[in-house]
C-alpha cells in the first residue's frame, strides 16, 4: 500500500481558498491548486463559522471594510498605494462616521488584512530619473485609460483636477510598504 504525501502549501490553499471565494466550485479549485477538497471544505466552513460568530465584534461593518477594500485597490492602480497607518487614519474616521471616537487598536490592521486577503503589504520602489524624464507623447497617452476605471468615472467633473494644480504628493517616490492587491509583488 503506497501512502502519498499531502504536496500542497498553504499559499495553494489560499490561493484555492480565493478561487472559491471568486465563485469557483469547490471541487475545482480543489483540483486546480491541489488541495485535498475535504480540507479545502473544512477551511471554508471553519472561515464562515469563525468570522460570522465574530463579525458583530468588528468595528466596522463588513459593507464597510468591502468599500475599503475596493479603495486600496483603486488607489493601487491609480498609483498611489496607500500606507498603514493612512489605512488606520481613514478607518477611523469611517468609526467616526458611526458615532464611535475610539482609535483603532494596533492590531486593526493585520487582523484587517486577513479578513480581506486579497490585501498584502508590498515594498513601494522609487522611480528612476531615467523614467521619469521619458515621458513621451506615446506614454502619457496610456495614462488616459485609467479614466476608464468605474471609481474614476463616479467621480464628478467638478471634483477633478490636472496633476499640476494639486500641488506636491507627500511620500511619493520613498522606499516603504504600502497596501496594494496581493496578487502584484510590488507597487
Amino acid at each position: 500500500m503506497i501512502i502519498m504525501k499531502n504536496r500542497y502549501t498553504e499559499y495553494d490553499m489560499a490561493q484555492a481558498l480565493d478561487a472559491v471565494a471568486s465563485g469557483k466550485s469547490c471541487r475545482k479549485a480543489a483540483i486546480e491548486w491541489g488541495v485535498p477538497r475535504s480540507t479545502l471544505q473544512d477551511r471554508i466552513d471553519y472561515n464562515t463559522n469563525h468570522q460570522s460568530a465574530a463579525e458583530h465584534l468588528q468595528r466596522l461593518p463588513p459593507i464597510l471594510e468591502d468599500r475599503l477594500t475596493k479603495w486600496v485597490l483603486t488607489q493601487e492602480a491609480l498609483g498611489r498605494s496607500i500606507t498603514h497607518s493612512q489605512l488606520k487614519v481613514f478607518g477611523e474616521r469611517l468609526c467616526r462616521l458611526q458615532n464611535d471616537d475610539r482609535p483603532l487598536g494596533k492590531r486593526w490592521i493585520k487582523r484587517f488584512l486577513r479578513r480581506n486577503p486579497i490585501l498584502k503589504t508590498k515594498r513601494q520602489i522609487t522611480v528612476d530619473s531615467v523614467r521619469v524624464n521619458g515621458a513621451t507623447t506615446d506614454i502619457i497617452k496610456a495614462w488616459f485609460q485609467y479614466f476608464e476605471l468605474p471609481a474614476i468615472k463616479a467621480i464628478r467633473l467638478e471634483n477633478r483636477w490636472n496633476m499640476d494644480e494639486a500641488g506636491i504628493m507627500e511620500g511619493v517616490g520613498l522606499n516603504g510598504l504600502v497596501l496594494g492587491s496581493s496578487k502584484k509583488r510590488f507597487v
